[in-house]
């Protein structure tokens, strides 16, 4: 007489991952996210997040209920940060390693980017550049920052001559939340607090490169597929040293950091978030949480002159021009021919796009 095996049915593990840090630490655990599914296909996974615009689309999570007592609510961070001036890993790692640690198991990493997914609906979708009656490839320039974080700031004139250096040649279209410090660059498309972040997803695919700081941008300059068939896409990021270069580049970025350079960052990032006091009361305005080289640039800046780090004044317009160069000169990138660039008219304040007639701007430079 044989015996009928039991057959128990294996308990189903069902997570709810939480974060409400910055639209750049979201794109980060969607990478963790993504892994933990490749790993784990029989574990459900849902978020509740910020910048829930970053999710849209994604086929790895299922929507759970928060109040199902089989739902487990995990805190995703990434503690790693704390040894990443000395340390062996990159940002992307530092979800993953957390939740991996928090739920007892391994995780085994796989792209070397975020996870964002464009919808076949969103792919035919006009680019809000196109919509203007630009046809041109372009570059997204991100040249802000948030007012009570001014170590990431570069000088808007350097930002102007690099843009004024490839009049003719490259089309750059300026991006920016309009409650941040944009100061408007001349010769470009001005989408300063035209995009939501969907939005900017959206014209980050249709773009061929991307000019920017250490910020949400140069991530997802690497996580969003290109409509142009480029594996990867060409970015500048203009770094400096706040932080460890080992903790935020991507291989095929160039990656404009002097980690090692100055005293204040011989062993990985500073860390710090201002170049001068902002009065709000934040323990950033603290002397010994200042950058300790801010350099006076003639820009005005809160009715003050700007000061930017030092670390960032030691990266001259050459530098960006070289490193945005390389990608044509290697022959991944092609200028645009003149007949398809378009210009502005300063007189009028009108886009003058080619076989057309002068397109008035409404994205007012």
């Amino acid at each position: 007489m044989t015996r009928k095996k039991n057959k128990t049915k294996k308990k189903i593990r069902k997570i709810i991952f939480k974060n409400h840090q910055s639209p750049g630490d979201i794109l980060m655990l969607t990478a963790a996210v993504r892994d933990l599914k490749l790993s784990h296909p029989n574990i459900l996974i849902d978020v509740k997040t910020s910048a829930g615009e970053i999710w849209e689309n994604n086929p790895y999570l299922t929507p759970l209920d928060e109040k199902d007592l089989s739902v487990e609510i995990i805190k995703a961070d990434y503690p790693l940060i704390h040894n990443s001036n000395e340390g062996q890993y990159h940002f992307i790692h530092g979800f993953r390693k957390d939740i991996q640690n928090k739920l007892n198991l391994r995780i085994k990493p796989t792209k070397f980017k975020g996870d964002i997914h464009i919808s076949d609906k969103e792919k035919k979708w006009y680019s809000q550049v196109e919509e203007m009656g630009v046809k041109e490839k372009f570059w997204i320039v991100n040249s802000g920052i948030k007012y009570d974080f001014t170590a990431k700031a570069w000088s808007p004139k350097f930002y102007q001559e690099v843009v004024d250096h490839f009049k003719n040649k490259i089309t750059f279209v300026q991006i920016g939340q309009k409650e941040h410090w944009h100061p408007p660059l001349n010769n470009v498309i001005n989408l300063i607090g035209k995009t939501d972040l969907r939005q900017l997803i959206r014209l980050v695919y249709h773009s061929v490169g991307v000019l920017c700081p250490v910020t949400l941008l140069m991530h997802l300059a690497a996580a969003v597929e290109s409509k142009h068939g480029l594996l990867n896409r060409p970015c500048v990021c203009i770094a400096g040293s706040r932080e460890p270069q080992q903790w935020e580049s991507y291989g095929h970025h160039r990656y404009l950091s002097n980690n090692g350079s100055l005293p204040c960052a011989d062993n990985g990032g500073c860390w710090v978030s201002r170049c001068s006091k902002v009065g709000d009361g934040d323990d950033k305005d603290n002397d010994d949480k200042l950058c300790l080289n801010p350099i006076e640039i003639d820009f005005d800046f809160k009715g003050k002159k700007l000061k930017i780090a030092k670390c960032m004044y030691m990266i001259k317009p050459r530098d960006v021009i070289r490193a945005i160069e390389m990608y044509y000169e290697g022959g991944v990138l092609e200028y645009n021919k003149d007949k398809e660039i378009s210009t502005f008219n300063k007189k009028t304040n009108k886009l003058i796009i080619p076989d057309k007639k002068d397109y008035i701007n409404e994205y007012k430079l």
